[in-house]
């Protein structure tokens, strides 16, 4: 069986959400680990076997480990196939990795970046910016519900995830704005609520 080490409200929140999507929860090993958080809170947890002590990270039935979420999602969806993420060789299979692969490489150090008010021309050259991000972003979502097009996917739920996360940082693009209102409104996103009360509470009680 596959396991997870997961900390509730946190990046690897996610993973969950996908494990939910693709109805696999009970195919996997959940271990539930402390990490330190931005208000000082937390720890390193000895028993979480991530290099940096971070989350998700996920150990294979072989002992092969897999870290940073976009990488996770990937091997997941291939280990689990369904219509939530097209297959190798399928219609939307180069899309869906280059939206991944752009959240994990773009997106999440600029909009990071943008949150710390930190700016340099070094940065900029290489990551350019949030407006940029947002602009190639509500391209990509122009005459469609979805980035892959007419369904929700693995793309969606990553993409949007800072803006669930964050809705304050949600920018006012009536394309960007509605299609994060079609990926909150998703049940595989209530459901991850739910487990993650339960989760924290399971962690407090441990702690």
């Amino acid at each position: 069986m596959l396991t997870l080490y997961h900390s509730p409200n946190s990046r690897s929140t996610r993973i969950i959400t996908l494990l939910t999507a693709l109805d696999v929860m009970d195919q996997i090993d959940i271990r539930l680990t402390d990490i330190p958080r931005q208000d000082g809170s937390g720890g390193r947890d000895p028993n979480n076997p991530h290099p940096e002590g971070k989350v998700p990270f996920l150990v294979t039935e072989d002992g092969e480990t897999i870290r940073e979420t976009n990488a996770i999602m990937l091997y997941l969806c291939d280990r689990f196939p369904s219509d939530f993420a097209p297959k190798v060789g399928a219609p939307g299979r180069a899309t869906m990795l280059s939206w991944m692969a752009w959240y994990g490489n773009v997106l999440e150090p600029v909009f990071v970046l943008n949150v710390a008010e930190i700016s340099h021309p070094v940065l900029t050259s290489t990551f350019r910016g949030l407006p940029e991000a947002i602009t190639a972003l509500a391209a990509g979502l122009e005459g469609r519900d979805y980035l892959l097009g007419a369904r929700y996917s693995v793309v969606d739920l990553l993409v949007a995830s800072p803006f669930l996360w964050f809705p304050q940082a949600l920018p006012d693009v009536p394309v960007i704005k509605d299609w994060v209102a079609r990926c909150g409104a998703q049940p595989a996103i209530a459901q991850t609520a739910a487990y993650e009360a339960e989760a924290q509470k399971s962690l407090t009680e441990m702690a």
